[in-house]
């Protein structure tokens, strides 16, 4: 079966929040251009920690891997697993 583009983009990319939530993500991804933290190409993301895409605190953002940033564990809803480690 394949992807109905035209479907998804009605049901959930365009609706407000999720037009905001790219927007953020956007001007952080620029902001890091700007200042020499990433390039054009070099398959590098900017995470944000908490998964929040619009907490843009600069304790919140880090440079990863495209990789790891795409691929982590999910809750339920789909948000990001916290992982707590025993000491």
């Amino acid at each position: 079966m394949a992807r109905n583009y035209k479907k998804e983009y009605k049901n959930y990319h365009s609706k407000d929040d999720q037009k905001k939530r790219r927007a953020s993500r956007n001007k952080v991804r620029r902001a890091a251009l700007r200042k020499g933290k990433v390039t054009k190409g070099d398959k590098k993301d900017i995470d944000h920690k908490d998964g929040n895409p619009k907490n843009n605190k600069k304790s919140n953002l880090r440079v990863v891997s495209r990789s790891k940033n795409r691929s982590f564990p999910r809750n339920k809803k789909a948000g990001k697993k916290i992982v707590r480690r025993k000491k």
